[in-house]
Order: C-alpha cells, then structure tokens, then sequence
C-alpha cells in the first residue's frame, strides 16, 4: 500500500475529474468550451504528478480548480448543467490539490522526497 498513498489516490482522482471534464462535450452532452481545455491541464498535471512529483503541479491544479469554480461567472455560462460540472469538478480538484499541499509541507514528509 506504500506505493498507492493517499497523495498518489489525490493524482488518480484529478486524472479522472479532468479526463471527465476534457471529455464532457460527448459525455454529458455540454458544448465544448473553455472547461474542456482545463480538463486537459488537470489531467496532464496528474499525469506529471504521479511520474515525478513536483509541488508546483500541485499549485498549478489549485489555481486550475478555482479557475473551474469561477469560470461559469466569469464567461457567463448560460447551461445550469455545465455550470454544476464545473463547480463540483473545480471545488473537487482544489481541495485535492489544497490537501496534497498540506501533506507537503505538513504532513507525510516522504511525499516531498518523492518516495
């Protein structure tokens, strides 16, 4: 279980929320948009996250999941269901990425050290 930490699970996780979003045109039927690029950056940084852990992949999804929260009032989404999607997935990604940069810089220090 040493290999699969919570911090690794964290990166699983945002690699399925933003694969989900990058693929929410087909999935749930929403337009593409600007929440299908950020889907794309999530899941690229978990990708990076569980070949080589570097905090700042962790900053960079931070700011892509508050991004996601403010997105629907910043672009004026007019679909409640694209707006639940992205809210629920940012709100979900930036707690992800909050704890696994708590878990730096105050918890499980091996994840720092990359083991």
């Amino acid at each position: 279980m040493d290999r699969w930490s919570s911090a690794k699970l964290c990166d699983v996780a945002n690699l399925l929320l933003g694969s989900s979003l990058f693929f929410s045109p087909w999935l749930f039927g929403l337009p593409a948009g600007v929440h299908t690029t950020v889907g794309l950056f999530i899941a690229v940084l978990a990708v990076a996250a569980l070949a080589a852990f570097a905090v700042w992949e962790e900053w960079f999804s931070l700011i892509a999941g508050l991004w996601l929260i403010g997105l629907p009032w910043l672009l004026d989404f007019e679909d409640s269901d694209a707006i639940t999607i992205c809210v629920v997935t940012g709100t979900v990604v930036a707690a992800l990425a909050a704890f696994k940069v708590w878990l730096v810089h105050h918890g499980d220090r091996r994840i720092s050290l990359g083991n």
